[in-house]
């Protein structure tokens, strides 16, 4: 792909250009993150571009461990984000479309570019098989990914502005976070990856071979359900910190909607952490986040 052209005339240009990157980004999220897809679809039109070069971006770099053949490559793969984010990397940067709406947006949005260079930094423990020590560690993972891109996205929606409500952020990206992950838990653990912390595990008498062996058992269950039962604290303290968020802001914060329905899927009977997928019908999801976009205003 050539360097892109202006932002004017790549908006007119829907060969490539900005259009491209715009198009290529909103499909990546459609097919890998269709929670943060359909909840952008309430969120303005006119951010909804940006928004997707957000969700692009994250998910492109949540994914450098499965594309990258071991650790020091997935180090590299991070260093060219980087590099790309700081005026640093070689060669035409904008010519991969991720890259190329999301300095669009960083430049039109009048956003920083220290939190990206964050969320790529936190984005390292991906790479390797470490255990994730304590709860408070997992916590602060999930701050520093989940409630990143909530925080983000908020700043999106006001033209970098400060949208309010950074402790809700906070709060909402850890309960969002843990309920994604133990959503993920199969898929992580057939990939020798445990991201729930060892101290919740080993209250219960679970170990890391139990998981990646696929072993299982109750312990695995109770573990589980202690993490659950952080998520919804982390929600009902979210909701306590709602009215922080500056109206303009609230649609960043729809995908929160569908967390409730994720943690009381778990709860049913049968579950198995380790074999049970967690998913909800597409209709069900757009229902509550028509809801959640109703009541947010």
């Amino acid at each position: 792909m050539s360097d892109a052209p202006d932002r004017a005339d790549a908006r007119e240009d829907g060969l490539g250009g900005l259009a491209f990157a715009f198009r290529h980004c909103e499909d990546l999220v459609r097919a890998g993150d269709p929670d943060r897809y359909f909840a952008t679809l309430f969120a303005p039109q006119g951010a909804r571009p940006h928004l997707f070069a957000l969700y692009a971006f994250s998910l492109t770099i949540a994914r450098v461990r499965e594309a990258a053949s071991n650790p020091m490559a997935g180090e590299i793969r991070l260093q060219w984000w980087r590099d790309a984010l700081q005026g640093e990397a070689r060669g035409d940067v904008k010519a991969n479309p991720v890259a190329a709406a999301l300095l669009d947006a960083i430049v039109a949005r009048r956003l920083g570019r220290q939190p990206f260079v964050d969320l790529i930094d936190a984005r390292v423990f991906d790479l390797y098989d470490d255990p994730m020590p304590r709860l408070n560690d997992l916590e602060g993972y999930c701050g520093e990914t989940a409630s990143a891109l909530f925080r983000l996205a908020s700043l999106i929606l006001c033209d970098g502005a400060e949208p309010g409500g950074a402790a809700a952020a906070g709060h909402a990206g850890v309960a969002y976070g843990i309920t994604g992950l133990l959503r993920a838990l199969p898929w992580h653990a057939r990939g020798g990856q445990v991201y729930l912390p060892a101290d919740v595990f080993r209250a219960h008498g679970v170990t890391r071979e139990d998981i990646v062996t696929g072993r299982g058992g109750p312990g695995l269950r109770g573990a589980c359900a202690d993490l659950r039962a952080d998520a919804r604290r982390h929600l009902a303290a979210y909701e306590a910190e709602r009215a922080t968020i500056l109206p303009a802001a609230r649609a960043a914060f729809l995908p929160l909607a569908l967390v409730e329905g994720y943690l009381a899927a778990m709860e049913r009977p049968g579950y198995d952490p380790l074999n049970t997928p967690i998913e909800t019908a597409r209709w069900r999801r757009l229902w509550r986040l028509w809801r959640g976009s109703r009541a947010a205003g």
